[in-house]
């Protein structure tokens, strides 16, 4: 069975006016739009477009057992705009996740907490805009001391910190402790006049960070972590424990289904710095970027962002208009449209998709083509590993 899917975008303050607006062929929107959901989790569940007002986790609950659909969906599946920089963050992993929600069972209601959910939420994007940027993960030291050394005296007290891995975490914690907010303000005043041909690029995406957040100790963690540029259909996995920070660009980014994010800077929210470093992995190094292989059943027009978690596998049809592919759903599957136009056929429907627009795929469909002229990322559970 084949459902229609929408959804509004979200209107974080991040977000662009026109990356969203120009996917959808629409004019430039009023206010920025961040985000736009497609899955069934409860903070933003998708619109069925079948005339009944119901979102996805309603149409679920009353009719996916007859159709193989049983609990929530393991992923969640979006289209992500960015026009400055989002929050530094790191997510929890699974144990850690289950062991921090089960602390906050006790607390009050009105407390404040960390942990929505007892789940992990790794996570991947693929680059949708010709350019797209990010910080992820924590750079080499050597080259973050490097880095730091461009900058004098100012920010002399943190390179002198960055011994080792484990030094490093000791010294976000200290950043963003308030400790040291000399040293803060005197590394953002140093990079007005900073210059390095190795570091031109780092450099310059600190200075428009500072920009956006003046004085915030974020950006010099910012300084500490790899800037990285993907460009159209490249991809990043972050997995538990990495920090990281969406910059600028359009991207397509599935994840799996949790609200669990630890905050790090470059944000107004709050920042729990202990449970921060609890959970922070300080290992140092590149992220690599992640490029598309053939999918496993060897069908043509389509490839996998290879993942090695459980809970969601990332594919791209593309069909050139001559031909059609099919996909062999792997469980509930999502099916979004992200460029030209694609139509996506099962056992007795079929559902033309524009960009921005997207299809729930039933498991009982034991096959999906997908035709037209276009490009669509579907989003299914992961394989076992």
């Amino acid at each position: 069975m084949l459902v229609p899917l929408s959804n509004v975008p979200r209107d974080y303050a991040w977000g662009s006016r026109s990356l969203l607006a120009a996917l959808e062929g629409r004019a430039v929107a009023a206010r920025p739009e961040a985000e736009i959901w497609y899955g069934d989790h409860p903070s933003d569940p998708s619109e069925v477009e079948d005339g009944t007002g119901r979102t996805l986790d309603e149409w679920i609950a009353q009719e996916g057992a007859a159709v193989g659909v049983t609990g929530r969906l393991p992923y969640l599946l979006k289209l992500l705009a960015a026009s400055s920089v989002l929050s530094i963050q790191v997510h929890p992993s699974k144990r850690q996740a289950e062991e921090g929600f089960g602390r906050e069972g006790d607390l009050p209601d009105d407390a404040p907490r960390n942990y929505a959910d007892d789940n992990h939420k790794p996570e991947m994007i693929v680059a949708l805009s010709d350019r797209f940027e990010a910080l992820c993960g924590l750079r080499d030291l050597e080259a973050s001391r490097r880095l730091l050394g461009v900058l004098g005296d100012a920010a002399e007290p943190l390179r002198e910190r960055l011994t080792d891995p484990p030094a490093l975490a000791v010294a976000i914690g200290w950043l963003l402790s308030g400790d040291a907010r000399d040293v803060v303000d005197g590394i953002i005043a140093a990079l007005a006049d900073a210059q390095s041909t190795e570091f031109a690029a780092e450099l310059a995406n600190a200075r428009r960070i500072a920009s956006w957040y003046p004085g915030d100790p974020g950006v010099v963690v910012a300084l500490l972590m790899n800037f990285v540029v993907l460009h159209r259909g490249e991809s990043v996995f972050l997995r538990a424990g990495m920090l990281h920070a969406y910059v600028s660009g359009l991207g397509v980014e599935l994840m799996a289904a949790s609200d669990n994010v630890l905050r790090g800077g470059l944000t107004p929210k709050r920042i729990d710095v202990p449970e921060l470093l609890a959970i922070l992995d300080p290992a140092t190094g590149p992220v690599p970027v992640v490029l598309p292989v053939a999918a496993e059943n060897g069908t043509r027009g389509v490839d996998a962002f290879p993942a090695d978690v459980p809970d969601f596998q990332l594919l791209r049809a593309r069909v050139p208009g001559a031909t059609e592919t099919v996909i062999r759903p792997a469980g509930p599957m999502i099916v979004l449209a992200t460029a030209g136009s694609v139509t996506v056929t099962g056992r007795s429907d079929s559902l033309e998709l524009a960009p921005g627009r997207a299809a729930f795929v039933t498991p009982d469909e034991s096959e999906v083509r997908v035709s037209g002229r276009g490009e669509a990322f579907v989003a299914q559970p992961g394989l076992a590993v």
